[in-house]
C-alpha cells in the first residue's frame, strides 16, 4: 500500500455516539405498504433534526433514510449503535426520545419495536 493510501485508511470519520436513521419514504396514498411519509414523518423528523441542532451535541447524527422494510408500522427511526427502532407518533415522542434516550442515554421502552426476522 503506498503510503498516500495507507494515509486516506487511517483518516477516520467522526464517530457518533447515537446515529439516527428516519425513513423519509413517500409512496402513495393507496399503496399496500404504506410508507413513513404517508404515516406523518416529514414534521416529526423536521422535529427531531431542529432539537439535535439545539442541542448543540456534535456526537449525534441523524441520517435521512429510505425505506427500513417495517413501512406499515411507520414513521419507523433507528439508533445505533444500539440498534433500537422506534415508532414515534407525535412531537411529544419525539422530545421524549430526544430529552431520554438521545441526551440522557435511557432509551424510551414505550415507543420501542422489535422488527421480526
Amino acid at each position: 500500500m503506498s503510503e498516500a493510501a495507507e494515509s486516506e485508511v487511517l483518516d477516520i470519520p467522526q464517530v457518533y455516539t447515537y446515529h439516527v436513521f428516519c425513513c423519509f419514504t413517500q409512496r402513495p396514498p393507496q399503496h399496500p405498504r404504506g410508507s413513513c411519509g404517508a404515516n406523518g414523518a416529514a414534521p416529526l423528523w423536521e422535529r427531531l433534526g431542529k432539537k439535535l441542532e439545539a442541542s448543540g451535541r456534535r456526537d449525534i447524527a441523524m441520517t435521512s433514510s429510505g425505506c427500513l422494510s417495517f413501512c406499515q408500522a411507520g414513521p419507523i427511526m433507528v439508533v445505533y449503535p444500539q440498534g433500537i427502532w422506534y415508532t414515534p407518533k407525535t412531537p411529544e415522542d419525539i422530545d421524549e426520545i430526544v430529552s431520554s434516550h438521545l441526551l440522557g442515554g435511557k432509551p424510551v421502552e414505550r415507543l420501542i419495536i422489535v422488527p421480526r426476522i
